[in-house]
């Protein structure tokens, strides 16, 4: 079939939605395909960054955006056993560095939504639910993608391919691109209740609770009724079987065990945890983006964060290779930025904060506690500490990386 699209966009996730919104701004035709024939809204990814706030008000959805969220200028760290505060770290400190000196918890879905809603006003954008690519092949000028739905096979034909598809990329094994790394042993289990324990303790509404046998994320999120829910992420044992880790039993303990005893669930999320790297971001026209390209453990909210980062410059490295104001050699600018950043800041940082939640020895335990608390008793420290974790020094970084 003739050409469909300029760009094609693989994954309707919040990265992949992002990728073809920026592209389909810049005034190229692009199609946007998903596997799935409705947005997953399953707790997932919340956490958004201040850089990454930056590329959601330059694609115009940043009220929006804010409004079906929460605003969460502070994230503490607590040591869970003695149920202490340890240290408080203020993105305030940040003004100055950003417009948006906080973070927006705001759910993953809710950001591939308002994009596709965009997407589908204009007259430049296509957008397809229940497609699911099955192989794709490319040659020096184009891509050919194949997929079927309900109606049976089709066939697409875009100068450029942004593979979006997630972390079981049916694109990266096509194209046979190694996906490095390791998983971990131990799982993580998601529970989302509506128990208040901002009231019930007195934390913000990010915390990383610390502890040597079981750790605790929580954060809390609007919820799709903005009545506010609470994700309270723990690990589990290496050997604990699926039926104990989600047994009313567990859960209820796992709760007590982190100041909520009595307390209600709405859902549960048992899942795998892996720190993987695609040994390439692209092979000729076709770029591998978001969990197609790396994932990582959800500790300090990076992964989501790297993935639009990464769209948002792939964009405009598109457009001005399009456009013909650069040759077809700045789009390797793409994986000599976007990978090594990601090792950097994303895959080394997401271990090490895990790392400081499960020290068990109680030396070492304390070292990164004392190491926690200066940082945040100095000014200076405390602002270097922000800009890495907020991943605005990887932005500033990649603005360097030709």
């Amino acid at each position: 079939m003739s050409r469909d699209s300029s760009i094609l966009v693989i994954g309707a996730g919040p990265v992949g939605s992002v990728a073809a919104l920026a592209c389909a701004q810049r005034g190229h035709p692009v199609c946007l395909v998903e596997a799935d024939h409705r947005i997953n809204d399953s707790p997932r990814a919340s956490t958004t960054q201040p850089p990454t706030l930056e590329i959601i008000a330059g694609l115009g959805l940043i009220d929006e955006y804010i409004a079906q969220g929460l605003v969460a200028r502070v994230f503490q760290f607590w040591d869970r056993p003695t149920k202490s505060l340890v240290a408080e770290f203020d993105f305030e400190r940040l003004r100055g560095e950003t417009p948006f000196p906080y973070v927006v918890q705001t759910e993953q879905h809710k950001l591939a939504n308002m994009s596709i809603a965009r997407l589908r006003a204009l007259p430049n954008a296509q957008v397809h639910l229940g497609m699911r690519v099955t192989d794709l092949e490319q040659t020096a000028d184009r891509v050919v993608v194949r997929a079927v739905d309900a109606d049976g096979a089709h066939e697409f034909v875009a100068d450029y391919v942004i593979a979006c598809d997630g972390g079981r990329s049916t694109v990266r094994k096509a194209l046979d691109i190694e996906f490095e790394g390791f998983t971990w042993p131990e799982r993580f289990l998601v529970i989302t209740t509506r128990f208040d324990f901002q009231t019930a303790i007195g934390c913000s509404l990010r915390n990383y609770m610390a502890g040597p046998e079981e750790w605790t994320n929580l954060f809390k999120v609007a919820g799709d009724d903005l009545k506010g829910r609470w994700r309270a992420v723990y690990n589990t044992r290496p050997d604990e079987s699926d039926a104990e880790a989600v047994s009313d039993t567990a859960v209820r303990a796992r709760l007590a065990r982190c100041y909520a005893e009595g307390a209600d669930w709405e859902h549960l999320n048992l899942y795998n945890v892996h720190q993987r790297v695609a040994k390439q971001f692209r092979k000729g026209r076709v770029f591998l983006a978001g969990d197609a390209a790396h994932v990582n453990n959800p500790i300090g909210g990076l992964g989501l964060n790297s993935g639009i980062h990464e769209v948002w410059d792939l964009a405009d490295l598109l457009d001005r290779v399009i456009r013909g104001e650069a040759d077809a050699g700045l789009l390797d600018a793409y994986e000599r930025r976007r990978r090594p950043l990601n090792i950097e800041y994303v895959q080394e940082q997401t271990v090490a904060n895990k790392r400081r939640l499960e020290e068990a020895d109680p030396a070492r335990r304390e070292a990164r506690f004392h190491e926690l608390r200066t940082a945040a008793d100095d000014p200076a420290r405390h602002r270097a500490f922000l800009l890495r974790a907020s991943l605005i020094e990887s932005a500033r970084r990649a603005e360097t990386l030709a």
